[in-house]
C-alpha cells in the first residue's frame, strides 16, 4: 500500500475543517489538486473516507477509524523531523568521548565548559580511561571518539596526531638531581624511582627512553597524583609529561626538562572508520581540534596516565 504524507495531511485537514476549498487553501494547494490526492487516498485504501452533499462533507465510518493512525503517523513524522532538525542545528545531540586522565582532569573541564556554554542542549559524556580502555570504547560504539597515547590504525579505527608531549624530571628542591639542567638517564639510575604501572603510556615511555638499563622502582603506582604526594614527601624521584606538570606545581618541587632520545610521546585522536560522527560529534571534534593543548601548560586539576 502506497500512502503519501501528503495524503496523510490532506486527509486530517479535510476532517478538521469539512470543506474542500477551505482544506485546500490550508494545504497551499489548487481545490483541483487537493481533491485528486483525497481521491487516490480512498483508491488506495478501498472505501470512500468523506461523505459528500453539496453543503457539506464529513468522514464516513472508514474515515473516522483511519483518521486516529493517520494523525498518529503524522505526529510522529514530525517528532522525527524535529529530533533531526534539533540535532542538525545543534540544539541537541549527545557526544561520548574517552581520553587520558591527565587530559580528561587538566585540559579538557575549561574546553568542555566552553562547548556547554555554546551548544548548552548537547549531552556530553566522559570516561577517563588509560588508552587500551579508551580505544576499547570507540570499538565497541560506546565512545564517538578518544584521545589516547595509541596510534590505533586498523581496518576498524583511524587514528589522527592529536598533540605530543615531552617529559620532565620531578623531585624535591633539595634533592641533588634539583641542581641539574639537563640531567640523564645515568644521573637518575642512583636515586629511589616512583614508577607508574607498566599498564600506562608513561611508564612505557620512560622504560624504553632507558632500555637496557631501566630505572628499578622504589615504589610502582596507579595514579599521577599518588606519584606526587611520594615525590613532595621525599620517597623518590620520578619522570611524568609535561601535560600533567600541573600536579607537580608545589613550592617544594623542581621540575627540569629532559631531552632523552625518544622521550616524547604523541597523543592521537582516535574515531571508527565505518562510523559517520553526529553533528553534535563533529562539532566537538572540531570544538576540541582547535583547542589542543601545549605541552606544559599550568593546569588545575588532579588525573593519572
Amino acid at each position: 500500500m502506497n500512502v503519501s504524507i501528503r495524503q496523510l495531511r490532506a486527509f486530517v485537514a479535510l476532517c478538521e475543517l469539512r470543506n474542500f476549498t477551505r482544506a485546500a487553501e490550508a494545504c497551499h494547494l489548487s481545490q483541483p489538486a487537493f481533491s485528486a490526492l483525497i481521491r487516490q487516498l480512498e483508491q488506495t485504501v478501498g472505501s470512500p473516507l468523506f461523505d459528500r452533499s453539496t453543503r457539506h462533507v464529513e468522514a464516513s465510518a472508514e474515515g473516522r477509524e483511519f483518521e486516529p493512525g493517520a494523525r498518529r503517523v503524522l505526529a510522529e513524522l514530525e517528532a522525527a523531523l524535529g529530533a533531526v532538525q534539533a540535532r542538525a542545528s545543534l540544539r541537541r545531540g549527545r557526544v561520548s568521548i574517552a581520553l587520558l586522565p591527565s587530559l580528561a582532569a587538566g585540559w579538557l573541564p575549561q574546553v568542555l565548559a566552553g562547548f556547554r556554554d555554546r551548544h548548552p542542549g548537547i549531552e556530553l559524556q566522559v570516561a577517563d580511561l588509560l588508552s587500551e580502555p579508551c580505544i576499547a570504547r570507540v570499538r565497541s560504539g560506546e565512545a564517538d571518539f578518544a584521545l589516547a597515547a595509541t596510534r590505533a590504525e586498523t581496518p576498524e579505527l583511524r587514528a589522527e596526531i592529536f598533540c605530543s608531549d615531552d617529559f620532565h624530571l620531578v623531585c624535591r628542591r633539595d634533592h641533588p638531581l634539583a641542581r641539574q639542567h639537563d640531567p640523564q638517564p645515568a644521573d637518575l639510575a642512583g636515586f629511589p624511582f616512583v614508577h607508574l604501572s607498566r599498564t600506562s603510556s608513561v611508564r612505557q615511555y620512560v622504560d624504553a627512553a632507558t632500555h637496557p638499563n631501566p630505572l628499578p622502582p622504589a615504589l610502582e603506582v596507579d595514579q599521577l597524583a599518588t606519584v606526587a604526594g611520594m615525590v613532595r614527601a621525599g620517597i623518590g624521584i620520578s619522570v611524568v609529561p609535561a601535560l600533567t606538570l600541573y600536579q607537580f606545581r608545589a613550592a617544594e618541587l623542581v621540575t627540569r626538562a629532559l631531552r632523552w632520545p625518544g622521550l616524547e610521546r604523541s597523543l592521537y585522536l582516535v574515531a571508527r572508520r565505518d562510523r559517520a560522527l553526529s553533528f553534535a560529534a563533529t562539532a566537538f571534534y572540531d570544538w576540541v581540534m582547535a583547542r589542543r593543548p601545549q605541552a606544559g601548560r599550568p593546569q588545575t586539576r588532579p588525573g593519572g596516565d
